[in-house]
């Protein structure tokens, strides 16, 4: 007795050693997703100047990137369920390089609306990278620490959101001359982000998985679908909330990443470059946020954080959409590190004791992020009047996920 009693009692790992090539490689993806999400971002800005775009019109980067977020979430599950986590992963970047290709003959036609297909298929490789990668890293291991694993996960994604502009406004931003029309630079940037990618995609085709059981969950669940299957998953309450959540923090994060350099060059007086250099700090306190978060969920239970740090970021857009100068863009760059942790908390919360619905669940949460597709639109079209002004929307957003962290987090035992 006295020794099962200590088994029992010993501190969750944060994984085994049997997972630890394939934890490393699957994080290494949150990074990938990262650089090209945020280099979106970059061609935003960079498209107004070259093909003579609005704020409004330019918005359709984001459209483009989570629109195939919310077209590719189910089937991306479906696609894992049937063929599994590695075959999912080879999916996702299979597409990811294919759109990052498919700028090659965009940029030859000086086509927004062939860039727009080009950025849709490379959105839906990252989002099914997105539905598998959060499920994959949550199974490698205890799933007492699949929070913890899932904000270190994402820490490598704050990364690639830092790389993402430097790499962007060095390559897209920083020879911007008015009037020109040269689309070379973009050509050449996605030729290189293709090729890596590929090779990514062919490495990780010879890595073994192990096979993932998780000991503290029912082995003896089988996985259904169907209509009854949804049905049970939407009886979940928490998991509904976590969708909503997570549709209102990504239209959040689309809105306020796409009109940054704007925010820099408009308000500040920044060159389009020098706010480019900005938006790779307001990345990096991503990443500091991610490291503190994670740290900070050691004293302060995970959903208190979320709400606490939504409250932060309501404070942050009253100030920016005040207009105050350096104050506001201080609080304009302490959005990112409030943000940090939202994402990968609304989904692993989202995602609790759900056994056989798992990954059904991730399709949903990851087409939650459609929210990204259409809040800059809105965002866009205050912007085009004041820049400033279009950050007081996103403080509706914070709201939700403020209500989500206070109250709707807990798992419901509601059943169909």
């Amino acid at each position: 007795m006295p020794l099962t009693s200590s088994v029992a009692e010993q501190p969750a790992r944060f994984t085994d050693k049997k997972y630890l090539v394939t934890l490393i490689f699957v994080t290494s993806l949150f990074m990938f997703w990262g650089i090209a999400i945020t280099m979106g971002d970059v061609l935003n800005k960079h498209f107004q100047h070259v093909l003579s775009l609005s704020k409004t019109q330019s918005a359709f980067v984001q459209f483009a990137i989570f629109g195939a977020y919310f077209v590719m979430g189910i089937p991306a599950g479906l696609f894992m369920k049937r063929f599994g986590y590695k075959n999912g992963v080879l999916l996702g970047l299979t597409l990811f390089a294919t759109g990052s290709f498919l700028f090659v003959p965009a940029a030859a036609a000086s086509s927004f609306a062939y860039f727009g297909v080009a950025l849709f298929i490379l959105g839906c490789g990252l989002s099914t990278l997105e539905t598998v990668a959060h499920p994959f890293v949550a199974a490698l291991g205890d799933q007492r620490t699949s929070d913890q694993r899932i904000n270190f996960a994402q820490a490598f994604n704050a990364l690639g959101a830092i790389l993402g502009p430097a790499i962007g406004s060095y390559f897209l931003l920083r020879n911007n001359v008015a009037g020109s029309t040269d689309l070379t630079s973009v050509k050449v940037l996605y030729i290189v982000i293709g090729s890596v990618i590929a090779f990514i995609a062919f490495c990780f085709a010879f890595v073994k998985v192990p096979a993932l059981l998780d000991p503290h969950s029912d082995q003896a669940e089988v996985e259904e679908t169907g209509p009854s299957s949804y049905k049970a998953l939407f009886a979940k309450r928490h998991f509904r909330w976590a969708v909503i959540a997570q549709f209102f923090n990504v239209a959040a994060q689309g809105g306020t990443w796409a009109f940054f350099i704007n925010y820099g060059h408009e308000k500040m007086g920044f060159t389009d470059a020098v706010a480019g250099n900005y938006m790779v700090l307001f990345m990096g306190l991503m990443l500091l946020g991610r490291f503190v978060g994670t740290f900070l969920m050691k004293f302060i239970a995970p959903h208190q954080l979320l709400a606490i740090f939504a409250a932060c970021n309501m404070v942050a857009c009253i100030l920016i959409g005040q207009d105050l100068g350096v104050v506001s863009f201080i609080a304009l760059l302490s959005l990112n590190f409030f943000f940090s942790i939202m994402f990968p908390t609304i989904f692993s919360l989202g995602l609790k004791d759900l056994g056989k619905h798992t990954q059904q669940a991730s399709s949903f949460i990851s087409m939650g992020v459609v929210g990204g597709a259409f809040f800059p639109f809105a965002m866009g079209a205050v912007a085009d009047t004041n820049v400033a002004h279009a950050y007081y929307l996103p403080i509706i957003c914070y709201f939700m996920i403020f209500l989500f962290g206070f109250k709707f987090y807990k798992v419901s035992e509601k059943r169909a």
